[in-house]
């Protein structure tokens, strides 16, 4: 089935607009496109007329042009007869914002949806879902755009059956600057599902990592979708709710689903080297460090490299929690250490592992210890707590340090204290695609998801 007409609509109708309510969905949605995207947008309501100034459609058949992506936001009732007119124009997808279906109890209206769809082989996102968010191509969500945190565009794609979870993950995902290609909220998932959305996702050229939010799979769905995923040649992660028997209970009121047997799921996920998010905070490093380095698979050794041995400490702690191993450098590699850098903290800097080059180091003792730390082959990855506010170093050591990565290829997770004085420094890592996280925590959780069960 081709869904790229929902992904990237040459032209895109709204469904329902309202003459009297600027706040509908269908407004919202049709306004937001009208002005800001580059495709094509009509307005469709039953009672036709004019919406500032564009011709509101009585019917999607009455649109003077083939229609790639309609958007259907009425009430349940009437929902069946549109996605009727859709097939019959000859539309190319749909997506159904409106709710009042299975998650109501109405499982007989979802059915004859997905009756039509599979009998006319047409791809349909919902219902009781916000759609598609593609940075630059089109974006479905009903949500104003004053109140909307959008990220760059990047390469990490997010499929999530909750729409409000998605869009906070978005939020992070800006504040952390994570790239999204494309961000789907599938609702009900009454036709198309995951496993559909992580075929196409797979194929896509602009995604690198693949990531969903789960609340529930039918009965052997769960099965097909590890199947798959297994075999993904994309990292694929897995944030999943209804952990527990009233999360569970949630998730059905939410989206009809079953949220299952948690402990079977994770230990399938486990066993099958597909990586979970226990968290969303988990999810956004994750995707983060895998966009960087989506091919590159470690053993767990870390170097931890700091201007302060508390920062180093803390590093460690959280290193070895999360099942890392911080491996003692021996008196050969810290001699050859120790001889590059300057002479004002030669005697004075620790180099065991973790290192810390201690306040009074400048840019150049950062660039030699990570230098070194590149040629140890006891460690496979290095940790650098970057503390911006150090008087040796400059604005740019994220882009120097990032040069010495480059050159070598061992893995860098930088930590730098996410704030506007520091965005500089940030950038020098990000234009070089090492990830940067805003806490040592976060970019431990980095480090520890390079060292995936995949290949482990």
């Amino acid at each position: 089935m081709d869904l790229s007409p929902l992904f990237s609509p040459g032209s895109l109708a709204v469904i329902g607009v309202s003459a009297s309510n600027d706040r509908h969905p269908a407004n919202v949605i049709f306004s937001k496109n009208l002005l800001r995207y580059p495709v094509a947008t009509y307005a469709v309501n039953t009672k036709g007329g004019t919406l500032d100034g564009e011709t509101v459609y009585p019917s999607v058949s009455a649109i003077p042009a083939k229609v790639d992506l309609a958007v259907i936001a009425v009430r349940a009732e009437y929902v069946p007869a549109i996605l009727a007119d859709c097939i019959e124009a000859g539309v190319g997808s749909a997506i159904i914002i409106s709710g009042g279906f299975a998650e109501s109890g109405r499982h007989d209206l979802q059915q004859q949806l997905i009756d039509m769809a599979i009998k006319a082989d047409f791809p349909f996102v919902g219902p009781n879902c916000l759609g598609i968010y593609c940075p630059g191509q089109v974006d479905t969500f009903f949500l104003p755009v004053e109140r909307m945190v959008q990220p760059l565009a990047g390469d990490v794609a997010v499929v999530s059956q909750s729409g409000g979870v998605l869009v906070d993950l978005l939020v992070k995902f800006a504040k952390e600057g994570v790239g999204v290609s494309r961000a789907v909220s599938i609702g009900n998932k009454a036709f198309l599902r995951e496993l559909q959305f992580l075929e196409f996702l797979e194929a896509d050229p602009r995604t690198r990592v693949i990531a969903f939010y789960v609340e529930g799979f039918a009965r052997n769905e769960g099965r097909d979708f590890v199947t798959y995923a297994r075999k993904c040649r994309k990292p694929v992660i897995v944030l999943k709710a209804g952990k527990t028997r009233e999360g569970g209970q949630a998730v059905s009121s939410h989206t009809a689903s079953l949220a299952g047997d948690y402990r079977v799921f994770s230990s399938v996920l486990a066993q099958h080297g597909i990586i979970e998010a226990a968290t969303e905070l988990d999810l956004v490093s994750y995707c983060e460090a895998l966009s960087c380095y989506p091919d590159l698979v470690t053993k767990g050794r870390v170097g931890v490299v700091s201007g302060s041995g508390g920062h180093g400490a803390i590093a460690v702690d959280a290193c070895v929690g999360a099942g890392l191993a911080v491996p003692p450098f021996n008196e050969d590699v810290q001699r050859k250490m120790r001889q590059d850098l300057s002479e004002n903290i030669r005697m004075i800097a620790s180099l065991a592992n973790p290192i810390d080059l201690t306040g009074s180091a400048v840019e150049n003792d950062f660039v030699a210890a990570v230098e070194t730390m590149c040629t140890i082959d006891e460690i496979d990855s290095i940790l650098l707590l970057m503390l911006p506010y150090l008087p040796g170093i400059s604005a740019d050591i994220g882009a120097r340090l990032s040069k010495v990565y480059r050159r070598h290829g061992k893995p860098l997770v930088a930590y730098v204290p996410h704030i506007e004085k520091y965005r500089m420094l940030i950038e020098g890592f990000e234009l070089n695609r090492v990830p940067v996280a805003s806490s040592i925590e976060s970019a431990v959780r980095m480090t520890q998801v390079l060292r995936r069960c995949r290949l482990c």
